[in-house]
């Protein structure tokens, strides 16, 4: 019987060691695990971004959470974030749009939970070179959870507009990147990332 060993750092392609070797103005983070139904959303929507991707734009695909997200929150202007959610609020394939800050802290969520938002606020209560703007693309699925699952056919039918709503924001400039406001209810934030 073999051992796999899965390194996140080998995984990432984020420079862990700090020093930026090329300055990005914006970076495609999608986040997803391929081994989980509709959750591999972020990997089939980051191999079809990186065709088309210019040389200042880094598109990174990672499975990571909590702490783990530190590293893609830094050294870069804007922060475009690709994932899926599950609210049960809307449809899946619903694509919800928002920046970081249009959600607020939510009082007792566990303190032991760290996700993209607590990261980006840490990064930035450090003073440390976080984004100045993270806008989230998020797409409703129905189940993330199901190991070898298949994708929802909603959430595949909508990997293309996703895929083209990326391709808008990046051409957009730093200043009108302003998302369309999707408004999510208190408690749904939570549940989002």
């Amino acid at each position: 019987m073999g051992v796999c060993i899965v390194s996140s750092a080998s995984n990432s392609g984020v420079n862990r060691a700090g020093s930026a070797e090329q300055k990005y103005v914006t970076r495609v983070l999608c986040l997803g695990n391929d081994l989980l139904g509709d959750d591999s959303l972020g990997g089939i929507v980051a191999a079809q971004v990186r065709q088309f991707a210019p040389a200042n734009v880094e598109v990174l695909c990672t499975p990571e959470t909590g702490f783990h997200l530190l590293d893609y929150v830094l050294n870069v202007d804007r922060l475009i974030v690709v994932d899926t959610v599950v609210t049960g609020s809307a449809p899946p394939g619903t694509i919800y749009e928002f920046c970081d800050t249009d959600l607020k802290s939510l009082p007792g969520v566990s303190p032991h939970y760290v996700g993209l938002f607590e990261a980006l606020a840490v990064a930035r209560h450090l003073c440390l070179p976080a984004a100045e703007q993270a806008l989230i693309l998020a797409v409703e699925a129905k189940d993330c959870l199901t190991v070898g699952g298949d994708m929802h056919p909603a959430v595949v039918a909508a990997i293309p507009v996703l895929v083209k709503k990326v391709r808008d924001r990046i051409g957009a400039s730093l200043d009108a990147i302003a998302p369309h406001k999707t408004r999510l209810r208190p408690e749904q934030a939570s549940e989002v990332l």
